[in-house]
């Protein structure tokens, strides 16, 4: 297959504090998924650059480069013309400084900034007529449109939010730090523990938990071809992955549970319920409002009435798969919605690199 060297990009630059919020750096930096992409992608016949002229499979960090300005500049030496950044991207991001020069794979930094931010971007969408979790902000003392914990029982009754609720991070990663409470003392304990320890920083979100069927819907950009080889005119969406097995409320770690163990693609005959269609569209409509330029994945999750609700978005979803020693379990959410539409791990994967994308110069420069 004759295409542009490609080189995976892991995080190894710290989170940066937004705002008083972090996202926690994933251990390994997603190491594993790039070396994953490298390895299927090389399979298939792609000219994948790597750091060692050798790469051993069971090694993940043989595979992939470190986000940082060094590690680009070593990926452009070695030969690449492609950055799929599978890595955590904000404004200032030393990728930023290459967009010109290679072909992307992966978000605009700034996006990815503005929309990691899972409160703001619930508004965005709620906003623009899409359903969501309904949630407010919560820290320890009261600032502008963040509730103070003691008055956290008044903020729930004033938004008709009654429990059970989720307490979860705002630039959250997976499950990490969410927590189903409930009742009142449990929410605060919560939200006391998650304050104090400052992994995510010094706010959490308050969510209303939806009890219904829990749905991942992976959302393609248009410049990805669709499994039968035509181009959509807009985004377009994977078939939607049902999870199943929560643990008290919560979907566990993908690093504790893999996700092969608790999730399927739903029935083909589902595809036609009027509540998964809907679903469906406002994930589409979702992705077109962010500029998604790579796949991304919101989680969405059903209330009492049936109707579903987005309450989580993903600009960079896990995208694991198997091909390395030991790794036959490793597919993610999006390569098992891929696999319900006749793809494999790396169709998956090729799709994703036709959508790169370069930075184009302004005009005059």
């Amino acid at each position: 297959m004759k295409t542009a060297p490609v080189a995976l990009l892991y995080q190894a630059l710290p989170p940066p504090l937004i705002d008083g919020l972090r996202k926690d750096a994933k251990p390994g930096g997603y190491s594993d998924g790039g070396a994953d992409i490298a390895f299927a992608l090389r399979t298939a016949g792609v000219n994948v650059v790597t750091p060692t002229s050798s790469p051993d499979p069971a090694k993940a960090l043989d595979w992939v480069f470190p986000d940082t300005a060094e590690g680009i500049r070593s990926a452009g030496e070695a030969g690449a013309a492609v950055l799929w950044a599978n890595t955590v991207l904000f404004e200032g991001h030393p990728l930023e400084a290459a967009m010109a020069d290679f072909d992307i794979v992966g978000q605009l930094p700034a996006a990815m900034q503005a929309f990691d931010d899972k409160f703001e971007t619930n508004q965005i969408l709620a906003e623009a007529g899409l359903p969501v979790a309904r949630s407010f902000l919560l820290s320890g003392t009261a600032k502008e449109n963040v509730c103070a914990l003691a008055d956290v029982e008044h903020a729930c009754a004033s938004r008709g939010m009654s429990f059970p609720m989720i307490v979860k991070p705002v630039r959250g990663r997976g499950s990490q730090g969410v927590t189903l409470v409930e009742r009142l003392g449990d929410l605060r304990d919560a939200a006391t523990t998650l304050i104090a320890a400052a992994t995510f920083g010094d706010m959490l979100m308050v969510e209303e938990f939806l009890g219904g069927d829990e749905m991942t819907v992976t959302v393609m950009p248009p410049a990805s071809p669709r499994p039968d080889g035509s181009r959509a005119p807009t985004h377009w969406a994977l078939p939607p992955v049902y999870r199943f097995d929560q643990r008290a409320g919560v979907a566990p770690y993908n690093g504790d549970v893999p996700v092969t163990a608790n999730s399927v693609a739903i029935a083909p005959e589902r595809l036609l319920d009027p509540a998964i269609v809907a679903m469906i569209d406002s994930c589409i409509s979702a992705a077109a409002l962010v500029d998604a330029r790579t796949a991304i994945r919101i989680d969405c999750r059903a209330d009492r009435h049936g109707k579903f609700k987005l309450f989580d978005f993903n600009m960079k979803p896990n995208m694991t798969g198997p091909g390395r020693p030991g790794r036959e379990d490793q597919d993610c959410l999006s390569a098992i919605a891929a696999r319900a539409e006749g793809w494999n791990y790396v169709d998956l994967l090729l799709a994703m690199l036709a959508a790169r994308w370069r930075l184009e110069p302004l005009e005059g420069a």
